[in-house]
């Protein structure tokens, strides 16, 4: 039995590290061509091969029919796995939160930067990779895209339709695509969006300091709980039930 739960063990402990391994490190150089390039032939997986995340699930799988054995393992087993797969998948991995707070972070300063080069008389397409030029990062990335688009003569909906994915950006978007439309000017729309976004930033940091606040008082709760229990409600139980025995 000994020798089944540390193989189980070792089975989920790899199954974790699997699923918690991050990709390979990327130059911030490489990262704009990395993400335009499709893959190289001789580098891509085959279909038949198992993802990260799999293959966790299924090493995990294999603890439980290890530790449970027989028929009854192998059903528990296959259903851990499905089961695993199913909340590995809906972790958000490492490298990918980092980049969606840091587009997050960006985009006030990024909506003041082209604000600044609209009022300074630059169009639209030059203005957008300027930005991407001086800004740098993840959501340089993205504006490098939408500057390219509507320097090729695409529409304004495909363009800044690259910044979709960033979190609060969907009104910059929008801004953007209503002044090519009626010709509105988006400098002072840009400029109010990147206040309305620090506003945000900072509402959110507070109710997280608040909750940060509450869940740090309830790990002492719980810990005064079992406290009080045994000390004040348990004697009493005790006196009134040897009373009445």
């Amino acid at each position: 039995m000994s020798r089944q739960v540390m193989a189980a063990g070792c089975l989920a402990g790899a199954a974790l590290l699997l699923a918690a391994a991050g990709g390979p490190a990327v130059r911030p150089g490489r990262r704009l061509r990395l993400l335009i390039r499709p893959a190289v032939a001789g580098r891509t997986r085959p279909p038949w091969w198992p993802d990260r995340i799999r293959l966790g699930a299924g090493l995990a799988g294999v603890a439980v029919l290890v530790v449970v054995g027989g028929w009854a393992g192998l059903t528990v087993g296959v259903l851990a796995g499905l089961a695993a797969d199913r909340l590995l998948r809906r972790i958000e991995p490492r490298a990918v939160r980092d980049r969606r707070l840091r587009e997050i972070a960006e985009l006030p300063l990024a909506a003041d930067l082209l604000a600044a080069a609209l009022r300074a008389g630059a169009p639209v397409d030059r203005s957008v990779l300027a930005v991407a030029e001086t800004l740098g990062g993840p959501l340089a990335d993205r504006l490098g895209r939408v500057g390219r688009t509507l320097e090729l003569g695409g529409t304004a909906a495909e363009a800044w339709a690259h910044l979709n994915p960033v979190t609060g950006a969907d009104r910059l978007v929008t801004a953007a695509i209503r002044s090519s439309n009626s010709g509105t000017a988006l400098a002072g729309a840009l400029t109010r969006l990147a206040d309305d976004l620090r506003s945000d930033r900072g509402i959110a940091a507070e109710a997280a300091t608040r909750r940060a606040g509450v869940l740090i008082v309830l790990p002492l709760g719980l810990c005064f709980l079992p406290a009080f229990i045994l000390a004040g409600l348990v004697p009493v139980i005790v006196a009134v039930l040897g009373d009445l025995l």
